[in-house]
């Protein structure tokens, strides 16, 4: 999405180099992608999915 827009940006964190960022966001595994502190998804998702989860409010 970072890729597509400039009104998005992303960040990709190394679990081994930030385990206060692990633990922060309670990482259990990889990938996880944390969207504005609200939406979290977790594994590789197909683009369509992972959009599509990405802009959902959580419930």
């Amino acid at each position: 999405m970072a890729v597509e827009s400039p009104l998005v940006r992303a960040s990709m964190i190394s679990a081994t180099e930030y385990p206060d960022l692990v633990r922060r966001y309670q990482i259990t595994g990889v990938p996880k992608t944390v969207v504005n502190d609200r939406v979290e998804i977790l594994g590789a998702l197909p683009e369509q999915m992972f959009v599509s989860q990405a802009l959902t409010p959580p419930a």
